[in-house]
């Protein structure tokens, strides 16, 4: 009767992680449309807010606004990494959705440029900025709570969800920019049709919002909560330098290399390799959603072998292989070949963000998490994942796309260095000691 029982309440309380991972996992989904339908769309609202006929000339403006938004995420890291260590992780989370919010509804409703000026791209830059700040916080709040409420022994796998759902946020993207595509015509889309991405993700974040307000906040942080002390400060993250290097040097080579194939690679393939635009989009989709579904796999691999051969995988084949994968993919004209090199940049990639996230959640305590993940992860990707596209764009417009290849790939060599010293992370996993007693 007693192991009946402690069948019983071990399969409710699995149901219940798996419902808290759904609803977080959701909102992650809708943050990272509004985030990437930016991406997505540049191709057709450029000239909307930049003047001048050159269109890599536009590209390299849209893809500085880009980078512009970029350089909030460490101030949302910051900001809301506080926030969701002083008041939770639910409450952070649905502050963040708000903010994406305004910002996706922002872009959609501001006229063109031939109608209000330079004060089109300026509040185009506000509303990054704001998107920016929310997707900072984001990242770092979701990592924590995913990470946090999952089942010790499964965190790897449900962690992973992470990526299913920022991938899975681009897919939404591309997949309405098919549908759009398919209903209208080019001149249609620029003149107007992309707004609709925005319109979308602006209400879609409004629902999330409240969806969120029914999530159970993580048992990890009600434990620390009920504990006097001071939570999500500065003075007590520098306590923690050596995770702090960690979490840089485990980013730096990843968000280059993800950036890269998952957002550069639509313009790229157009405009370098001359793949017709709604080619490289189905091309992009159907890679994008097979490396959605590999994420989990990796992490529930990760729970069984340990995180840090799934890095080593991803440090030693994507410095070996960039390079000629790019090469490669910047000479072909061939949807399928096209298709194939991306795939396999893709499956490189996993090895890092499938297990990122719980990667640099096992290395602080609860009382710090989020901001510990959030703060160094956020300026490593607003100084090197932000500027991948506005680098490759300007080397393209210098007649030096090739050494854009080599920068990737430099980058991942870094990241491999301190995958080769670093401790396996789910061993001595600061999660599993939350589990066993309270903190101070």
């Amino acid at each position: 009767m007693t192991t009946r029982t402690q069948s019983g309440e071990a399969r409710r309380n699995e149901r219940r992680v798996a419902g808290n991972v759904l609803r977080g996992s959701v909102g992650n989904l809708v943050e990272w449309y509004d985030w990437y339908a930016y991406s997505a769309f540049t191709t057709y609202f450029a000239k909307s807010f930049f003047p001048g006929g050159d269109s890599t000339l536009q590209f390299l403006n849209t893809a500085a606004v880009f980078a512009v938004g970029f350089l909030m995420r460490p101030l949302g890291g910051w900001l809301l990494g506080r926030f969701a260590d002083r008041f939770g992780r639910r409450s952070a989370l649905v502050l963040s959705v708000s903010m994406m919010a305004c910002g996706s509804l922002v872009i959609a409703v501001t006229p063109e440029y031939g109608k209000i000026g330079v004060a089109a791209p300026v509040l185009l830059v506000l509303a990054r900025l704001l998107q920016g700040l929310s997707v900072g916080g984001e990242y770092s709040t979701s990592a924590t709570y995913l990470s946090e409420v999952a089942t010790p022994g499964r965190r790897g796998f449900y962690s992973s969800f992470q990526y299913v759902t920022l991938v899975g946020g681009q897919l939404l993207a591309l997949g309405l920019q098919l549908v759009l595509q398919s209903v209208l015509t080019d001149r249609q889309m620029s003149e107007w049709g992309w707004r609709i991405a925005f319109v979308v993700g602006a209400l879609a974040a409004v629902i999330v919002m409240l969806l969120r307000r029914s999530m159970d906040e993580s048992e990890s942080y009600q434990r620390v909560a009920r504990n006097a002390g001071e939570r999500g400060t500065l003075r007590q993250l520098v306590k923690y330098p050596r995770e702090i290097a960690l979490v840089v040097g485990l980013t730096l080579g990843g968000t280059v290399a993800f950036y890269t194939y998952a957002t550069y690679t639509q313009k790229f393939l157009e405009n370098t390799a001359g793949v017709p635009r709604r080619t490289v989009t189905v091309i992009l989709f159907i890679a994008l959603l097979l490396f959605a579904i590999l994420q989990p796999l990796a992490g529930r691999l990760s729970d069984r072998i340990g995180r840090r051969k799934l890095l080593l995988f991803f440090g030693i084949a994507g410095t070996v292989l960039t390079v000629p994968i790019m090469t490669v993919m910047a000479h072909t004209k061939q949807p399928v070949l096209a298709f194939l090199l991306l795939m396999a940049a893709l499956v490189i990639v996993t090895g890092y963000t499938s297990i990122n996230a719980i990667v640099k959640a096992e290395l602080f305590p609860t009382r710090i998490r989020a901001l510990g993940v959030g703060l160094p992860y956020a300026l490593t990707v607003a100084i090197f994942g932000g500027t991948a596209e506005l680098i490759a764009q300007a080397l393209k417009k210098a007649g030096h796309e090739s050494l854009f290849f080599w920068y990737v790939a430099g980058c991942v060599l870094v990241s491999l260095v301190v995958y080769a010293t670093m401790r396996e992370t789910s061993r001595s996993s600061a999660l599993e000691r939350d589990e066993d007693q309270n903190e101070d």
